[in-house]
């Protein structure tokens, strides 16, 4: 499985970005770059990783950094399914 086409794909999908992560990399800003990417939209992608993933995501898990970029998103998804 790759994580990052997976995460790229819920991203385009719950913020409605009609195809734009096709040019997202690891280094792309996604929190306070995106105006997509609000409080609900955070809550709605969290609920979409939990679902794509199998695996529940702990409030205390996650904090600003974790959606900083489109990598640091990725590797804590990689972290938390292969813990």
């Amino acid at each position: 499985m790759n994580v990052q086409q997976e995460v790229l794909g819920l991203l385009d999908e719950v913020l409605s970005l009609n195809g734009r992560t096709s040019t997202f990399g690891r280094n792309t800003h996604l929190l306070g770059a995106i105006p997509e990417l609000d409080s609900m939209a955070v809550v709605s992608l969290i609920t979409g990783l939990e679902e794509r993933f199998n695996m529940a995501i702990d409030d205390d898990d996650i904090d600003g950094s974790t959606f900083a970029t489109v990598g640091s998103l990725v590797d804590f998804i990689s972290g938390k399914i292969t813990a």
